[in-house]
């Protein structure tokens, strides 16, 4: 039997004063739909994840950001992805939903009204509080 091929997703944590923006994942995805995540994607061939989330945050957001130094807030693993997400302080143009097919609904958050949602992720609430608190 053939093993999953392993994905490789870069995000971004938009952060402005006190609050998180978050996209909600289309009810069509085939990985964690109808959910609330952070915008970003896979890596295509050849990049890493600060070049995939410069990529994929002007392709989702219609924003550019510049490749963030240092490390990942978070780096979580599983059977079938690692995803690593960044903390977004600094952007520049104004977010727009420039993906409509992948996201049907985004906003910004306060800290207990993030944790509330349905998220992707139960690791999302301890990551919201460690930068929002």
């Amino acid at each position: 039997m053939k093993e999953p091929l392993m994905h490789y997703v870069s995000c971004g944590m938009l952060v402005r004063a006190g609050h998180v923006f978050l996209v909600h994942r289309s009810a069509s995805k085939l990985r964690h739909p109808n959910v609330w995540d952070f915008p970003g994607g896979h890596l295509e061939l050849g990049e890493n994840g600060r070049q995939a989330l410069v990529r994929e945050i002007r392709e989702e957001l219609g924003v550019e950001i510049t490749a963030p130094a240092g490390k990942a807030l978070l780096t979580r693993q599983d059977a079938e992805m690692c995803q690593e997400i960044w903390l977004i302080e600094d952007w520049d143009g104004d977010i727009v939903n420039a993906a409509p097919d992948e996201h049907d609904a985004m906003g910004w958050f306060s800290l207990d009204d993030a944790i509330a949602l349905n998220l992707a992720s139960g690791d999302y609430p301890a990551l919201f509080k460690q930068v929002l608190s």
